[in-house]
């Protein structure tokens, strides 16, 4: 049976009202309208749906369970026109974010923005987050997530983690060795945090690998080719974190946040950052869990 979504909504106002006269109202009807209604859809069922006298309207037991399905039929039907309601948003939104920050759930959030809003032109740049901050400030981007140190009032902070130094499990050097580092090119926050903890203390490094690809880094660090530094999060299977040693001093906390350029909150801007600050925070999986040298 293919039933009327018209039907159903006459059916359910008669029971929600109880009655005709106030099931007309509600759906602007007339009452012989509603009752016409009413007996075209039990007549489609085959089976009396309600139970009227001249004093009550009652449900019969087929009734009860009609009710229930066909209050299920208009939910459904409700939530699939909202999601499918044309948006009258249009425009652009230019957005940066690390790699590091969304990885493999960037695909799904952009293509949940672009059902929600098909009129906007989404212009997304993966980089470093340093590269990022200057692109907001040069009115290149609109919204961008970046990575830092927790000391900027006034950013909306998304993501609270920590720089560490990160090894391969197999990693090792002899004592008095020149310590081999993995670094993005210059400018890179991760690079910048580095340098600057190894300038304060008396350890002798050299720069062995470099990349601007987080895949790459992270493929020379599983080779034990060198330490370098991560947020805690992006510590995968056959790493460890070796904080305190080969005089290795600690690395400070880190933030993700979310920058805006100003004046830049159009309508557009506005929903797409909001999709930002309510996506879920992906907790590390058992196969992450952190063992220290």
């Amino acid at each position: 049976m293919d039933f009327d979504p018209t039907l159903l909504r006459t059916f359910v106002a008669v029971v929600e009202t109880g009655g005709f006269t106030r099931a007309g109202e509600r759906l602007h009807l007339t009452q012989s309208a509603i009752s016409h209604q009413i007996r075209r859809l039990e007549d489609q069922v085959g089976r009396a749906l309600l139970h009227r006298t001249t004093r009550r309207l009652m449900l019969t037991e087929d009734g009860e369970d009609f009710l229930r399905h066909a209050q299920q039929i208009l939910q459904s039907l409700e939530a699939l026109a909202r999601r499918f309601q044309p948006s009258p948003i249009a425009g652009s939104v230019r957005f940066g974010v690390p790699e590091n920050f969304i990885g493999d759930r960037l695909p799904g959030l952009l293509r949940q923005f672009a059902c929600a809003f098909p009129n906007v032109r989404m212009d997304v740049n993966v980089s470093m987050s340093m590269d990022l901050r200057q692109m907001v400030d040069n009115d290149e981007l609109d919204l961008a997530v970046v990575i830092g140190l927790p000391e900027r009032s006034g950013e909306q902070v998304l993501r609270r983690t920590r720089f560490v130094w990160v090894a391969a499990d197999h990693f090792d050097i002899a004592a008095g060795r020149s310590l081999p580092f993995a670094f993005f090119p210059s400018p890179c926050v991760n690079r910048h945090i580095g340098v600057s903890a190894l300038d304060g203390t008396g350890v002798d490094w050299h720069v062995v690998f470099t990349s601007p690809s987080q895949q790459g880094l992270l493929a020379a660090v599983a080779a034990g080719l060198g330490i370098t530094v991560m947020v805690e999060d992006d510590v995968e299977p056959g790493m460890r974190i070796v904080d305190g040693h080969y005089g290795l001093p600690k690395l400070p906390p880190a933030e993700f946040v979310l920058l805006r350029r100003p004046g830049a909150c159009t309508p557009a801007v506005a929903a797409f950052g909001r999709m930002i600050e309510e996506l879920p925070d992906s907790a590390p999986s058992p196969a992450r869990t952190l063992r220290s040298a």
